[in-house]
């Protein structure tokens, strides 16, 4: 029978209400278990991020090879890098999916591609300042944190690689959070992966020498990184603009909007100063511990890597949180994504903790991987067993901060990273002038993960969400957490 021939058919309205009501349309994202919904979510992003710590291992590993002078200069110029890869994929990023998914939670397609166009643009601005200050600034800033000789001479060079191509990240975090942003987590988490596939090997050919390749050292390391980047962004981009995605930008014909813009900045601009905020707590830290001398920044830096890897489990969940935030949000169902934060909270909580915890306990099983050196060693094993059992807190945060960031009142966890870097600085003045040990300072790194995750916490749950900041009824949100 044909479509016409169906449609002539007489339907009772009784008929027509009921099949309203039995096929309505459907969203896992705002309608779906919480907790199953966002693990599955949240495990393509294990997955990728957890290809990505990979990468970070291999690299120590790669730079370990090259001396402990390459390992210190890693630790001057890991803070930077961290900030590039947070602020493109988690702050600016999570604006960018945070607008998105409120755009396609309230119904507005046409909306959600133009907002994509606009992050696109604020992606490749992003870049080119990123690109543009560490060129110019980067050796003094990096003299500035305790470089010097060999130490600095090598963290310059990777700086002049690395930074050279900083549109590259940008683009390609911008282009993942328009996916995220839509509810796809399994395409950029694809991506990612095959990039840190490529860092890897290109990073290893590159830094170390192989067969007719030369040994380029740290430069070559982040040449590998770069050439990564670009692969995973041209694929993103050919998928978008190919139609397949969800939401497609709107390129041809585009009106630069500012409310657009504020839109995805009044989440991704704010959020931007999180991850500013907690390097800079780290480069302070790093500047107090290079009096210390080699081996302590060093062994320090091993340690700081850990922190990076495990934390990536709680960017895995808190990134799969935004896009289900924000649906809820744009639907008006503040109750459920209330409970949505909470269950991240939890879940990252929880799993960076108990790892951390074991690795405390066990250092060598993360020591081991990167250097047979005695002073570094017993460097490393001393912060991880004070500072790895407070990595759950550094969870609770990051978990607390992309929730958020869906609900567009990221003010709060911001300024509990405030908190933290105030705590840092005069904590570590105080220290200095009590001439502490470097136990002392790895016991303050400690205790500022806790002020961060408990004061992270309190800012969301006094917080109100919402266009009036109450909860309206939401009869879907019990027995949601299966």
């Amino acid at each position: 029978m044909s479509d016409i021939a169906v449609a002539e058919m007489p339907v009772d309205d009784d008929e027509l209400s009921l099949a309203a009501i039995a096929a309505p349309s459907r969203n896992a994202l705002v309608d779906g278990p919480i907790l199953h919904t966002l693990l599955w979510l949240a495990w393509p992003n294990i997955v990728a991020l957890s290809a990505g710590t990979c990468v970070v291992i291999a690299e120590t590993s790669y730079i370990g090879r090259l001396g402990t002078e390459s390992l210190a200069a890693m630790a001057l110029v890991f803070p930077f890098v961290i900030l590039t890869m947070t602020m493109s994929g988690g702050a600016m990023g999570g604006g960018v999916s945070s607008a998105i998914a409120r755009a396609l939670g309230a119904g507005d397609h046409a909306r959600a591609s133009a907002l994509a166009a606009h992050a696109l643009l604020i992606g490749g601005c992003f870049g080119l300042t990123f690109m543009l200050t560490m060129l110019l600034f980067g050796p003094a800033l990096l003299e500035l944190l305790g470089g010097r000789g060999n130490v600095l001479a090598r963290a310059v060079g990777y700086v002049q690689i690395f930074f050279g191509g900083a549109m590259l990240p940008w683009l390609m975090n911008t282009l993942a959070a328009i996916l995220r942003g839509t509810g796809n987590m399994k395409l950029p988490s694809l991506i990612v992966l095959n990039s840190a596939v490529c860092q890897i090997v290109l990073g290893g050919v590159l830094g170390l020498g192989f067969g007719p390749v030369p040994q380029f050292g740290m430069r070559g390391v982040a040449a590998g990184s770069l050439i990564a980047y670009a692969i995973g962004g041209a694929i993103m981009a050919w998928y978008i603009f190919s139609g397949r995605a969800r939401v497609t930008p709107m390129i041809r014909g585009l009106q630069i909007r500012r409310g657009m813009f504020f839109d995805i900045l009044k989440v991704g601009a704010v959020s931007c100063f999180s991850p500013l905020q907690s390097v800079l707590a780290i480069t302070i830290f790093t500047h107090m511990l290079a009096r210390f001398g080699t081996e302590i920044l060093a062994g320090y830096g091993i340690g700081a890597r850990l922190e990076f890897m495990l934390t990536s489990i709680a960017f895995a969940v808190g990134i799969a949180s935004v896009p289900m935030v924000g649906m809820a949000i744009g639907a008006e169902r503040v109750a459920r994504a209330r409970r949505i934060t909470l269950v991240a909270g939890c879940v990252s909580f929880v799993s960076v903790g108990l790892v951390g915890s074991v690795i405390a306990v066990f250092p060598d099983l993360w020591v081991d991987l990167f250097t047979g050196d005695p002073g570094v060693r017993a460097a490393s094993r001393q912060y991880l067993a004070t500072a790895a059992p407070m990595y759950a807190f550094i969870g609770l945060s990051i978990s607390m901060y992309f929730s958020s960031q869906g609900a567009a009142k990221v003010l709060g966890p911001v300024l509990a990273q405030t908190a933290r870097l105030l705590f840092v600085a005069g904590g570590g003045w105080w220290l200095s002038m009590h001439h502490a040990t470097a136990a002392d300072f790895f016991t303050l790194a400690a205790a500022s993960m806790v002020v961060l995750g408990v004061l992270s916490a309190a800012s969301v749950m006094l917080t109100r969400w919402g266009p009036r900041g109450s909860a309206p009824a939401d009869p879907a949100l019990s027995g949601a957490v299966d």
